[in-house]
């Protein structure tokens, strides 16, 4: 169900009537009348010039001066005090949007600046003010039009309803068309009529709290906005799940794996010992040790792969040295002064960022060393990555830099690369700053293989 027609389709559902909608309805339109009444009072004076004009130029002559100047002032008062009125207006009519769609309507504002300058310039420059006029333009004139029509018809049904009664003193003659009314008998039809249409006017009634809803919530709201955090909220929780099924996985590979193949290879060790060397399983036994041997490196490894023990104990700093020290390639790390700890998903992100642009370095750019620099730029967690390769690194080409972005994006960053032909290769990650926290010293630390 979208935004715009959840209302309609309540109207629509053939139960309508017997629901609490009409009244839903009822509360929102009559609550509307103080409201618009106001604005539209202002709307009438503003238009008042453009329809004289209009006036003049149906009869063939063109707007005097006064009509001219009073066209300009009403157009220059509408773009330029209307947005003072139809902000705070537009935060009224999104908190009583509730009385019909309980559902919530945010802003689609900025959050505002301090100072009432401020506040103006950033008010005037953003589209959603100028959405919110075009809604008081919607309150002041079409609103009165269409509830002014309703009320038409409602009276038209209401004298039909009570002709029989007005027709019976035998006063007066009703007139409907082409239809005279003398006597009870004879209206009878026409209340039989009046009757039947109330449904429809108590249908009618709710297209309008309807129409009127759904015109607020396409003006007043952020839809797009909506939609886009939850999509970014969606993708946060899937990369927060896929973050904890890895420590899960590491947390079982280091308390169970690790530590029986430890106690494998220990025992492997010692009956190594205890086997002369002569003996036929000498060999095999020796084999076996030295493959437990290699498999506990590989373990270890993957393990540090999954979210090395640095990183949750000491921070990104020492994680990004201690990876430097395991790259074959030369890397220098850099950490800017002043950096707090950042949230742990972000901290996260960014060691694996940087570990991928490392692996990348080493098997695609033909690099003989490599720089990283951790710094902070305002609310900004900056990862840089340079290297001396040969450049030319393209998403396209399946260097993992797609992926990369992807999982930047995932917490609300972003992913920069420069690589031209002939290189350098710089890859800059720029990722939000969440929770600050110890500061940890500056260092510059080289780390070879």
């Amino acid at each position: 169900m979208t935004t715009p027609e959840a209302p309609l389709r309540a109207v629509l559902n053939r139960r309508y009537l017997a629901s609490a909608g009409p009244w839903r309805a009822l509360v929102y339109v009559l609550t509307t009348l103080p409201i618009a009444a106001p604005v539209s009072a202002a709307m009438a004076v503003l238009v008042l010039p453009w329809l004289a004009a209009l006036s003049r130029l149906i009869d063939g002559n063109l707007p005097t001066r006064t009509v001219f100047i009073l066209m300009t002032v009403s157009l220059l008062l509408f773009t330029g005090l209307g947005p003072l009125a139809a902000v705070p207006l537009a935060m009224i009519e999104r908190a009583r949007l509730a009385l019909i769609d309980p559902r919530p309507l945010p802003s689609a504002h900025a959050p505002a600046p301090q100072g009432p300058f401020r506040w103006v310039r950033t008010r005037y420059a953003e589209t959603a003010t100028w959405r919110e006029l075009l809604y008081a333009a919607f309150l002041g004139l079409i609103v009165p039009a269409v509830y002014g029509t309703y009320a038409l018809l409602v009276l038209f049904d209401v004298a039909f309803v009570l002709s029989p009664f007005f027709a019976s003193t035998g006063t007066a003659t009703w007139t409907f068309g082409a239809f005279t009314v003398h006597s009870a008998a004879e209206a009878t039809p026409f209340a039989i009529l009046g009757v039947l249409f109330a449904p429809v006017l108590a249908y009618l009634f709710g297209l309008i709290g309807a129409g009127q809803a759904a015109t607020a919530r396409a003006l007043l709201g952020d839809r797009t906005g909506i939609a886009l955090r939850e999509v970014a909220q969606s993708r946060a929780r899937l990369v927060d799940a896929f973050d904890l099924e890895r420590r899960r996985i590491e947390r079982d590979l280091h308390d169970g794996a690790q530590h029986r193949l430890t106690s494998l290879t220990l025992q492997l060790g010692m009956a190594r010992l205890d086997v002369p060397e002569d003996s036929p399983a000498a060999g095999p036994l020796g084999q076996a040790h030295d493959q437990a041997k290699d498999l506990m490196v590989v373990l270890r490894d993957l393990i540090y792969g999954i979210r090395p023990q640095e990183l949750t104990d000491l921070g990104l700093p020492a994680a990004l040295r201690e990876l430097a020290g395991r790259s074959p390639l030369p890397v220098a790390v850099t950490v800017a002064d002043g950096v707090p700890r950042p949230a742990e998903q972000i901290e996260g992100t960014a060691y694996f960022a940087a570990s991928e642009a490392l692996a990348n370095v080493v098997k695609h750019s033909g690099a003989t060393r490599a720089d990283i620099l951790l710094a902070r730029a305002g609310d900004v967690l900056v990862v840089e990555i340079r290297d001396d390769g040969q450049g030319g690194a393209d998403p396209a080409r399946g260097t993992g830099l797609t992926g990369l972005a992807d999982r930047v994006a995932a917490v609300g960053g972003r992913l920069l690369v420069s690589s031209p032909a002939g290189g350098p290769t710089l890859l800059r990650v720029e990722l939000p700053w969440r929770s600050p926290g110890l500061v940890l010293p500056a260092a510059t630390t080289p780390g070879q293989a």
